[in-house]
């Protein structure tokens, strides 16, 4: 069996949170991409249902108000001690 070079164009920030992720891992990044290839080949696909995450209107309105300043650090203190979790 022959190996081949295989590019990639990724940014540097996604490489280097998967290396982290793959290093916690005991692999490193080459390993990972092995193991996915190989995983796609015995799936007949994506070893993975690919989705997207999509946000609530309620989710939505929250950032909304946090961006037009509806709330601050000590709005955000009441709210959590009202609760009373201690």
């Amino acid at each position: 069996m022959h190996n081949i070079d295989i590019r990639l164009r990724i940014s540097s920030e996604i490489k280097s949170e998967a290396e982290v992720v793959f290093h916690e891992m005991g692999m490193t990044l080459t390993e990972a991409i092995r193991i996915f290839l190989k995983q796609s080949i015995n799936s007949g696909g994506l070893p993975f249902k690919p989705h997207v995450r999509i946000l609530n209107s309620e989710t939505i309105n929250s950032f909304n108000e946090k961006e037009e300043g509806a709330y601050s650090e000590s709005s955000l203190y009441e709210f959590k001690t009202s609760l009373n979790l201690d």
